[in-house]
């Protein structure tokens, strides 16, 4: 047990940050809920209805769209693009090991069972991790879609007006502020991420080059 929480360690440190995190998200956001209704004379919620609600749902999707976007776009563009320097990149010569064809490790029993079937299997199995980070993505945007048209219909209930559909509201501005002002924060920290790891150095991280390493190294 011991050795499985040392090899699994950074996941388990990173799921249960996330899971604490969002828990105190819930809460907060139950309270700041049940202010804003307490406000309008409207009854407050238990939190467990609170988690259904569109300002739960809403808040929680719009940022994890944004996360996964920035995982699906980065995967994807690090194939073609580079960044001389950075240890975010694969060299501008290319990285042999990353970009190697698998079918040539087809007999290799140690290989994933993917790569030893080939086919299909091989097609969708070398190009999973972008296509799973862009339909958690879509999942997420459409989340977002049907939780943020709830909050703002309760909004427009609040103010006597006509609730409109899922579709009519991801055509509204409200939509896409919500959508833009966190993937521009993802890009931006991804894009500071590739450069100033060209200059910076963390000992010990597997996110940085050695501290010794020159400038121009490019790749971990």
């Amino acid at each position: 047990m011991r050795a499985w929480v040392r090899d699994h360690g950074l996941a388990i440190s990173l799921f249960a940050l996330f899971g604490c995190f969002l828990i105190a998200q819930s809460v907060t956001g139950w309270r700041a809920n049940n202010d804003d209704l307490s406000e309008h004379g409207e009854p407050t919620l238990r939190y467990g209805s609170y988690l259904s609600t569109g300002h739960f749902v809403e808040a929680t999707f719009e940022n994890w769209e944004s996360e996964f976007l920035q995982m699906a776009a980065y995967v994807v563009l690090t194939i073609w693009l580079v960044e001389k320097g950075s240890s975010e990149s694969k060299p501008p010569e290319g990285d042999p090991e990353l970009d190697a064809d698998p079918r040539s490790a087809r007999r290799d029993p140690n290989a994933p069972g993917p790569v030893r079937r080939g086919g299909w299997q091989l097609s969708l199995y070398e190009n999973s991790l972008g296509i799973v980070f862009a339909m958690l993505f879509l999942l997420s945007i459409a989340l977002h879609a049907l939780g943020g048209a709830s909050e703002y219909n309760a909004n427009r209930k609040a103010h006597g007006e006509r609730p409109v559909s899922v579709g009519t509201f991801v055509t509204t501005s409200t939509f896409w502020f919500q959508s833009f002002q966190n993937w521009q924060s993802e890009f931006l920290a991804v894009g500071s991420l590739v450069t100033l790891s060209v200059y910076l150095r963390q000992r010990g991280s597997p996110e940085s080059k050695p501290a010794a390493a020159p400038h121009d190294r490019t790749g971990s």
